[in-house]
């Protein structure tokens, strides 16, 4: 039974249409799933250079992925050669093309983000272009503004405040150089829900950790700080609706209406977990600013031992979690984006709130797959490590 939500989705696409996803990764496995759920496809292929077996799929992605509708095909989307071979098909052009493959570690070199961001991003768009594909979907990034005075919009002055995005804004502006290209852009919030490993996920981890070392969690600047969220199933139902209902050459925000805000996301990770929190507050966070990377390098020290302890104890020796922090993430900058334009469009949202229990369902899974110990959740005195004092910066999220 189709879900009524796409119904409009549907009508406006009869022919269910070929679909080539560009990654394996969060938010490229949901979409598999969305678009088989929904019966939104007839083939629907995935090129990445990373095999679903490798990708520590969910249970309902690996179901996902056994269809016989799914093709997955190894790609190193770097390699021009590599492009050509995943777009190519014997049945014809694809009609939709979605790139999610980009480099997303933060932290890294200029040259891994150009190689792993801008030249691949392009050689899939060009590679698009050549074929003549309805449509070529670029996912871009959030962290393009960061003023907290009011909600930012597409057409707003761009600000990139990380590395990673810096390089995405250089892919749009290079899009706009390829006049054969239909394509539209999508500038996603914080997204989360299943298989998220960077996006809230990490703030679950650290909450699970402070509630094994019994401590406080305390974090850098204030509760006011913007960190708007969208849900990955919105995001896949955004994706798909654009694909019929967005306007070629425009870039659209997809984020949920909560506001959400470093508090609310901290209230939430506290109920969880049953453990304390606060705030070090705006004059102690630019005291730390002043030798920020001692304070990171503390930080993550700070996290990682319990961690490590947990995983041992649980037998986890391969895991893709991890409570790291990269100092472009601890920055006083606000992710407060405008939605409006796409709901513009008639699409509305499902989920249009953060809540405790789709974070809880990403804990449970990641529990259930054996990626996360149990041991941090123990009512039981465990961890044996240093004991800090309340007085010291006990927390890094911002």
């Amino acid at each position: 039974m189709v879900n009524p939500k796409v119904q409009s989705e549907l009508s406006e696409d009869p022919h269910y249409a070929h679909r080539l996803l560009l990654c394996t990764g969060f938010i490229g496995r949901n979409l598999v799933y969305h678009l088989l759920a929904n019966d939104l496809a007839s083939k629907i292929r995935v090129a990445d250079k990373v095999p679903p077996q490798m990708a520590w799929l969910s249970g309902k992605h690996q179901e996902a992925f056994s269809s016989p509708i799914v093709e997955f095909k190894h790609s190193n989307l770097i390699n021009p050669g590599s492009v050509e071979k995943a777009f190519s098909d014997e049945s014809g052009n694809f009609d939709f093309v979605i790139n999610l493959a980009a480099e997303t570690k933060y932290g890294q070199s200029n040259a891994v983000y150009e190689e792993g961001i801008v030249r691949l991003s392009m050689n899939c768009a060009e590679e698009a272009a050549r074929r003549s594909v309805r449509l070529y979907v670029e996912f871009s990034s959030g962290q393009m503004y960061s003023s907290d005075k009011k909600k930012c919009t597409e057409g707003g002055k761009v600000e990139p405040w990380t590395h990673l995005a810096k390089n995405k804004l250089e892919v749009e502006q290079r899009l706009q150089t390829i006049p054969e290209l239909n394509y539209i852009i999508v500038r996603p919030a914080v997204v989360y829900g299943l298989g998220d490993k960077m996006g809230l996920t990490p703030r679950l981890i650290i909450g699970a950790i402070y509630k094994y070392i019994r401590q406080k969690m305390k974090m850098l600047w204030t509760k006011d700080l913007k960190m708007n969220t969208v849900h990955v199933d919105d995001v896949c139902r955004a994706v798909c609706h654009l694909c019929n209902h967005g306007k070629r050459g425009e870039t659209y925000n997809i984020v949920d209406s909560g506001d959400t805000t470093q508090g609310k996301i901290s209230e939430a990770v506290a109920d969880i977990f049953e453990i304390r929190y606060d705030f070090v507050g705006s004059v102690m966070s630019n005291m730390a600013k002043v030798n920020m990377s001692s304070v990171v390098e503390d930080i993550n020290e700070k996290h990682m031992g319990p961690w490590a302890d947990a995983c041992n104890r649980d037998g986890i020796s391969n895991t893709p979690l991890t409570p790291f922090i990269d100092q472009e993430l601890l920055y006083n900058k606000h992710l407060y984006l405008d939605g409006s334009k796409l709901q513009q469009t008639g699409f509305s949202l499902s989920i249009p709130q953060m809540s405790i229990e789709p974070l809880k369902l990403v804990l449970d899974d990641y529990i259930k797959q054996g990626l996360f110990p149990p041991s941090l959740l123990s009512a039981e005195l465990l961890w044996n490590g240093k004991q800090e004092s309340e007085d010291e910066l006990e927390g890094g999220m911002s």
